[in-house]
Formats: C-alpha cells, sequence, structure tokens
C-alpha cells in the first residue's frame, strides 16, 4: 500500500465547485454515508448566510439548498439514510431529505427554552441526537433526543430525552460520537474540558467516564487510534491535545500530547501556519493528522507522534482565503475543503490539476460565524510569549 503520507502529498485539484449566485463563507462539510449513496455520494455544505447546501460530490454542483436559517451551527449526514441534520441557535435540531428539494425540514427537534445550540451530532446507529448550548445564565447543557421514528407517534416534533448539565460550565463548542459505539460521546466546551460519556448509564454523574483539560477553549475535537479508544483535541488558540484512554485504569498517563501553541513550534518548511482546522483519522493506516492552513488559502497536513507534529505536505493553488472545513474520505482518499473564498474544493491523489482562477476572499459574516468561528483573534487572547 502506498505510504499515505505520499498520498497526502499527491493530492491534485479534480474539481472546483460551480458558481452560486450568493457568495458565502462554508463553514462545515459532511458527506452522505450510505453504500448506496457510494455511485452519487452527496455534499452537505453548511454557509454562513443560514443555508445548507446538497452538492454532487463528482460534479460538486448545487442539487439544493434549504435557505431561510440564520444561526445554522452545524451539519451532519445519517448514517443509514440520507437525512442530514443541522443544529440551530434557535434551540432546535432540524432533519432533512437531502434527495428532495422542499424547504421545510421532515424533523423538528426542539430544546428546552432559553436553549442556544451551536454543536451536536447523531450516533453511529441514528438513534441518539445529542447537542450542545451556549451558556445562559449558570447553565451549559448536553441535550438528547430519540432520533428514531416511532410509527406510533408520526409528529414532526421531538421534546428532548433529557440533558446532562453539571459536566460543563461554559459553552459547549463541540460534540462528537464515538464512530463505533452509540453509548460513548466525547465533548468540549470553552471552559477547557473535554468530557467523556457513556450514555447508557442512567445519570450524569456515572455516565462521566474521565474528564481531561485543554486548559484553553475548545474548537475542535474527535476519537482516534486502534479501537477508536484516543481523542484529541484542538483550541481556539490553535493548541492541540492527544488523549489514550487505554491507559485511564492503570499507572500509565493519558496524555501522549500537549502542545500549547502549535504555531510556535511547527515547522512547515519554507512557510507558516496560521491556524489549525481540524484532525484526521487515518484508519487504514492507523494513524492520526492534524490539518491548518494560512490566511492565503495554504493547507497543512501534519502527522501526530507523541513527539509532536510534523508536517507532512501543503496543498497550493486551491483557496484564495482562510480555510474554514474539509471533509476526508477513506473509500477514495478524497478531500472536500471549504473556504472563506466561498469555494468547494475536491482533492484527489495523482489526479491532473487543471488551471482555476482563484476567488477573492468574501468578506462577510454571520452571527455564529462570530460566536462560534474556529480561527479568534478576539474572543481567545493568544498566550503572551515569556
Amino acid at each position: 500500500m502506498e505510504k499515505i503520507e505520499e498520498q497526502f502529498a499527491n493530492l491534485n485539484i479534480v474539481k472546483r465547485s460551480s458558481e452560486t449566485k450568493e457568495p458565502t463563507y462554508l463553514l462545515g462539510i459532511d458527506t452522505s454515508k450510505t453504500i448506496q449513496a457510494e455511485k452519487g455520494s452527496l455534499v452537505a455544505v453548511l454557509c454562513s448566510n443560514g443555508s445548507i447546501r446538497i452538492y454532487d460530490k463528482e460534479r460538486l454542483n448545487v442539487l439544493r439548498e434549504f435557505r431561510g436559517y440564520p444561526g445554522l451551527s452545524g451539519v451532519k449526514f445519517a448514517h443509514f439514510c440520507d437525512s442530514v441534520y443541522s443544529s440551530c441557535t434557535d434551540g432546535t435540531v432540524k432533519c432533512w431529505d437531502a434527495r428532495l428539494a422542499s424547504g421545510k425540514p421532515v424533523q423538528l427537534f426542539k430544546g428546552y427554552p432559553s436553549n442556544i445550540f451551536i454543536s451536536f451530532d447523531i450516533n453511529c446507529n441514528d438513534h441518539v441526537i445529542c447537542a450542545g448550548t451556549e451558556k445562559v445564565d449558570d447553565d451549559a447543557l448536553l441535550v438528547f433526543w430519540d432520533a428514531r421514528i416511532n410509527s406510533q407517534d408520526l409528529s414532526a416534533t421531538k421534546d428532548p430525552l433529557g440533558a446532562y448539565s453539571e459536566t460543563h460550565s461554559d459553552d459547549i463548542t463541540q460534540v462528537c460520537f464515538h464512530p463505533s459505539n452509540p453509548n460513548m460521546l466525547v465533548s468540549g466546551s470553552t471552559d477547557g474540558l473535554v468530557n467523556v460519556f457513556d450514555i447508557s448509564v442512567d445519570n450524569e454523574e456515572d455516565a462521566l467516564v474521565t474528564t481531561c483539560n485543554s486548559v484553553s477553549s475548545v474548537s475542535s475535537i474527535g476519537w482516534s487510534g486502534k479501537d477508536y479508544k484516543q481523542i484529541y483535541c484542538i483550541t481556539h488558540d490553535e493548541g492541540f491535545c492527544w488523549w489514550d484512554l487505554n491507559h485511564l485504569d492503570t499507572d500509565e498517563p493519558i496524555t501522549r500530547l500537549n502542545i500549547q501553541d502549535v504555531r510556535e513550534v511547527i515547522d512547515v518548511k519554507e512557510g507558516i501556519l496560521d491556524y489549525l482546522i481540524g484532525g484526521l483519522y487515518h484508519e487504514k493506516t492507523d494513524k492520526l493528522f492534524v490539518v491548518g492552513g494560512t490566511y492565503t488559502g495554504i493547507i497543512h497536513v501534519m502527522s501526530c507522534t507523541t513527539s509532536g507534529l510534523v508536517h507532512v505536505t501543503s496543498l497550493q493553488g486551491g483557496h484564495a482565503a482562510t480555510v474554514r472545513s474539509f471533509c476526508w474520505n477513506m473509500q477514495d482518499d478524497s478531500l472536500l475543503s471549504g473556504g472563506e473564498d466561498a469555494q468547494l474544493l475536491l482533492w484527489k491523489p495523482g489526479a491532473t490539476e487543471k488551471t482555476f482562477t482563484k476567488k477573492d476572499s468574501m468578506k462577510i459574516a454571520s452571527s455564529v460565524y462570530q460566536r462560534v468561528r474556529v480561527h479568534s483573534n478576539d474572543s481567545y487572547k493568544r498566550r503572551k510569549k515569556p
């Protein structure tokens, strides 16, 4: 098998998204996961203008758009059907049929009064949805719903099953279910804590498996390692943490890596790193990578080792501004990326690179962008160098 580092280095642009009437930042990307979707994979993109665009993955043309929902804060496909879920600051999670052009959601999951959802996920068997809230008064909640459709209750609106309220003290910026265990959940917050839960346990106190402290506001989290028994975290001030849950019951330390500011220690080979975007666990090779970039649109890929991050490759010539989101496809080793230049790009290894005209950065912002943007210059002060 070709080394994964070489595959990343050989990534070239295959396709650039078609023009849209209204240019917006592309804040989040997810692809359809069903087997039948492989022939005609769909891509859902969260846009800063309060819309979700559904693209054809190979052609990158917009098939349909769900518009007019300001405050959208996340987008995810279900695992066993082409339903798309989105969280919103209006205190709802909405479910859309990605293959229908209807402007209305097919299901609405309502939160408690005053809930403002800024993160969410659906578990691997599509049974449970969890959304994280902004802190209101003294509460920052993880709210849960049963996502299954009950034949006795075909109502389009669902109320919560319950909530966790004791484990975070500030905005819950990230929630992420385990890729194969439907009961395992990790959450991250601006309070710096990364909490791991087993939601099959009856009460919140007992459900909390462990708490890891990033000592900074959490911007991205995920699972990695063999059987996904590790978790990683990226912070709003470009820090990186990596923990091994295999050592919870041993004397071994669980921290594999802790870097307060990656920008200060990484050597990106004649370049600079301005920000981190997210993590990428490559299951086939059991390797964890971190993706970052520059304000001019270069994407940097770094591999994780217990001694630090190592620059693997830089993807250039694609974006013209900050890259906000990416999605890796393990089946065909392709990468989708989206950014503040309103462009969605499809990269594949060894593809013939075509000539494209770069787009200028679209100087726009939404209320959600201001609140949960990945790379903050104002909300979270960078650590001062000693």
